[in-house]
């Protein structure tokens, strides 16, 4: 703090300045109080508004992230009308199955989601080009034990079945999400969870691994912040990311493709198509632009981003 944000502190509070300081004595005269008062509580009260909104604010040195997206297989011929609300029922797309990797300081190392890996899922999915997510994570030039979080859009196979590849890390999940579809026993208490996901949710839990979120404009780690709204599952999640070229959006399933947000359209398997529709317009007030909101299954991602090794690019 600055020498005369400590005098104005001081000042407001009531508490005594150091009396053999003569700037102290000129700033507390009469005629000059009001006017400290004034600052201060101005300064006061902008902050408290900052922190009343509805959209979490950055610190002002908030570490600096960089964001990839790794794709780990690709599902064939996927009808877009189960991605896009009123597409074309006879159109296909190879959607890209990803996950997303945060490079954050102090060796931090930060997964968005953390794909599938079990045999069911293989032989239901038959899935194409498919690598084990903790070896495309090595790949990279990543140790899967060095992870350190894993944050959980939702409950879905393709998204939290391989959390427990990842042996060190720390696995964030809404809290209304978890307790929606989790039993106490591991048990499923929705369709929407595969019965095997529900129990291995529950025995990370059970050692300590599992970190409940607690809401909407949660900071979950300094700059990387979660927001709700997109209702793709019961209270899925999408979260923000700084960056050395702004906020990152990383949207997961609340927005499929490009298209969801390129015609306004919600995606076709959400809960609540106007809560969608509202969390997509949310997600270009937060990103420092529209090609920063990145979707949840778009080939075209890998298309738009530069390269960063094999099936990997860097948003930015």
């Amino acid at each position: 703090m600055c020498q005369s944000c400590a005098l104005n502190a001081r000042a407001l509070s009531g508490r005594p300045c150091h009396p053999g300081n003569a700037m102290t004595r000129n700033l507390l005269t009469p005629w000059r109080l009001p006017r400290v008062l004034a600052l201060a509580a101005a300064i006061s009260c902008a902050g408290l508004n900052a922190i009343g909104s509805n959209e979490a604010v950055a610190a002002p040195h908030a570490p600096v992230w960089e964001v990839y997206a790794l794709r780990y297989a690709t599902v064939p011929a996927f009808p877009v009308h189960e991605l896009v609300t009123g597409a074309d029922t006879t159109r296909k797309i190879d959607i890209a199955m990803m996950f997303w990797l945060l490079k954050g300081p102090a060796g931090r190392r930060v997964l968005v989601d953390a794909g599938f890996y079990r045999q069911k899922f293989l032989d239901s999915w038959k899935p194409a080009d498919f690598v084990r997510p903790s070896e495309v994570v090595q790949r990279f030039g990543i140790a899967p034990d060095s992870i350190t979080d894993i944050i959980v859009s939702h409950i879905h196979w393709d998204h939290v079945d391989g959390a427990d590849l990842f042996p060190n890390a720390r696995i964030w999940i809404q809290r209304a999400e978890y307790e929606h579809y989790v039993g106490a026993g591991g048990a499923p208490l929705d369709a929407q969870i595969d019965t095997v996901d529900a129990a291995m949710l529950a025995s990370l839990n059970h050692a300590g691994r599992v970190k409940l979120v607690e809401g909407d404009a949660q900071e979950l780690l300094p700059g990387i912040t979660a927001y709700i709204g997109g209702k793709h599952t019961f209270e899925s999640q999408y979260v923000g990311v700084r960056t050395a070229k702004g906020t990152v959006v990383v949207a997961s399933d609340n927005m499929y493709l490009y298209e969801n947000l390129d015609k306004h359209v919600p995606i076709a398997q959400t809960l609540d198509a106007k809560s969608n529709l509202a969390a997509q317009d949310r997600m270009k007030k937060l990103a420092s632009a529209p090609r920063l909101i990145v979707p949840g299954h778009d080939p075209a991602v890998f298309v738009r981003f530069k390269k960063s090794g094999r099936g990997a690019v860097r948003i930015e």
